[in-house]
Parts: structure tokens; C-alpha cells; sequence
């Protein structure tokens, strides 16, 4: 089976951690020619030309009406060549001009229409500032945070409690039952639309656990062997989604809770044909299942003409 390279994840950026907790340097990286910004509004990021629009800070300087943002309101991305980059929320200026050719874009309108390189960095840039949204206050005693360590580390302006990035595992199966795999419809999607199952693992269980357990849940299928595949950041808002192909160990179908709507099971043919919808393309849903289509096929899933309803991105 080929290796799985997720749309979202794969991107050549530096991290460069080591230099994140040293703030002199970062400092130094302000406004070096050589030192570029990303800016991101309400969970949108700036593009340009289908690309990250990455703002020297003379254009910061016009489009922040000279409001140019300091470190502390800065996330060190990393570094791409001998670009360092930062990312920033808009809303710490007062007023951000969007510059000509630019605009936002939502991390659902990025799919697809920007590369994969592209789509990293951005999905990379949009989830450490939703961390920061959603950790402006110390969740010990309520004070305000402040942020360290190049926007890796939320600290409280108080008590000194310290916070780190949140990812919210969760797991999303293919279940196989001899040439057949088991789909279901959530009750918000249109007719024919369907998708693997998916859902967060909970404490106390392993990932192959809350494989069992959601399947399980939702179908009351289950569930045997499972066989890792490929992980892939979902920045709705912040999940990581860590795929998986695994083994029915029975087949009737019982909607167990109110997840899902409608729930089958489905052949080669059936994936191929009109009367169904498949996630879309840059979604591990989709990946899963053309690993396991083209495994014994010799007509390749992804290589299929797409119906509109692919462009509806969803989980």
C-alpha cells in the first residue's frame, strides 16, 4: 500500500523549537527584511494568488495603521529558507487594511483551492492562534495569560500556571467486512453523502479502544483488528485525526445513538458508482477509503471524476 500524505501535514517549514525560549533573539528577527508575518482574522488566514500572504513589515506597517505587532503578540512559526515567520491575530490592531490582491479565507475554503505545502503552513498558522483565543485567561485562577516562548506557551500574569498547544485526538476508521466497507450519513449531510466513522478518544482508552468503542457506538458493528494508517491535522478547530483500517467482526446494523442518520455497508462498485457521495478529496475520510478501493482495484479511486459535492468540505 502506498504511503499516505495528508492534505493539511507534510510542510517543509522549519519549527525551529530551540529557538523559541530564547526571546533576544526572536527580538532580533523583528523587522529584518528577511522576516515575514501571517496574518489571521477571526480563524481566517490571509492568501494571495492561491498562496499564504506573507506581509514584510513595512506592508504591516500600512496595513496595522503603524500599529505593528510586538513579540508578545507574535507565534514564531519557523523558518522556510532563510525566511523567518510569524503569525499573528489581527484583532491585537486597531483595524487591519487588507492589502490588494489578498483576502480571507476560512480553513474550509482553503481546501483544495491552495496547495499542499500551502495548506500546512496555514492549517499550522490558524490552530496555535485559536490555542490563543481560546486561552486568553488562566483556566486556574482566571487571570489573564501571557504569551511565551514565541506563542508556544500560554503563562498566567498571576498564579505563573503555564499552558501548552491543545490537540484533541480523534480517530477515524474504515471497517472492512470481506469486500465490503461500512459508510454512514450524519443527519446534516445531503442524501447519498457518506463517510467513515470517526469520533474523539476519550480518557482512560487507547486509540484502538475508541476505535471499537465509536464504532460500536454508532453502529453497533464489531469491531477486531486495527491497522494504523496515517494521522491528519484537522484545524475545525484544533482535532488531529489519526486514521485507521480495521477489521468487522459483524454486520448488522443498529443506530445506536444520534450520530448518524443512515448507515451500510458498501462495495468497490458501489464507491465508484452515482448513487454515492465520498468525502472530499483532501479529507483522510477520502483517503482511507481509496486505500482500501484501489488495494484490489485496478482503477484508482482519486483518478475518478469528482461530483460537486466533493467542494462541500466536511469531517
Amino acid at each position: 500500500m502506498d504511503r499516505i500524505q495528508t492534505y493539511f501535514s507534510g510542510g517543509s517549514i522549519d519549527r525551529m523549537s530551540a529557538l523559541r525560549k530564547d526571546e533576544q533573539s526572536l527580538q532580533r528577527l523583528l523587522g529584518q527584511p528577511s522576516t515575514y508575518l501571517l496574518p489571521v482574522s477571526e480563524g481566517e488566514v490571509l492568501v494571495r494568488d492561491g498562496k499564504p500572504a506573507l506581509l514584510g513589515f513595512p506592508d504591516i506597517a500600512i496595513a496595522t495603521h503603524q500599529q505593528v505587532p510586538t513579540l508578545e503578540q507574535l507565534v514564531y512559526l519557523g523558518r522556510i529558507s532563510d525566511q523567518d515567520l510569524f503569525a499573528f491575530n489581527t484583532r491585537s490592531s486597531n483595524g487591519f487594511s487588507v492589502p490588494q490582491n489578498c483576502t480571507f479565507l476560512s480553513g474550509r475554503e482553503l481546501m483544495g483551492s491552495v496547495d499542499r505545502e500551502s495548506a500546512s503552513l496555514l492549517a499550522y498558522a490558524r490552530g496555535i492562534l485559536n490555542w490563543h483565543d481560546s486561552h486568553r485567561f488562566c483556566g486556574h485562577c482566571g487571570a489573564p495569560n501571557r504569551s511565551t516562548e514565541g506563542g508556544f506557551v500560554m503563562k498566567c500574569s498571576v498564579c505563573d500556571q503555564r499552558s501548552f498547544p491543545r490537540l484533541d485526538p480523534a480517530i477515524i476508521v474504515l471497517v472492512v467486512h470481506d469486500n465490503r466497507c461500512l459508510l454512514g450519513r450524519q443527519a446534516a449531510w445531503p442524501e447519498q453523502r457518506f463517510s467513515t466513522i470517526a469520533g474523539f478518544a476519550e480518557p482512560g482508552e487507547n486509540l484502538e479502544d475508541a476505535v471499537r468503542r465509536e464504532v460500536l457506538e454508532e453502529t453497533n458493528v464489531r469491531v477486531g483488528s486495527c491497522d494504523y494508517l496515517a494521522s491528519q491535522p484537522w484545524p475545525f478547530p484544533s482535532a488531529l485525526m489519526i486514521g485507521f483500517h480495521a477489521e468487522g467482526l459483524s454486520t448488522d446494523i443498529k443506530l445506536n445513538d444520534a450520530e448518524l442518520i443512515e448507515a451500510g455497508w458498501f462495495s468497490r462498485e458501489d464507491l465508484r458508482s452515482s448513487a454515492i457521495v465520498l468525502p472530499p478529496r483532501q479529507s483522510i475520510a477520502f483517503e482511507l477509503i481509496a486505500a482500501w478501493h484501489d488495494l484490489h482495484s485496478d482503477i484508482r479511486l482519486g483518478e475518478l471524476p469528482a461530483s460537486a459535492e466533493f467542494n462541500a468540505p466536511s469531517a
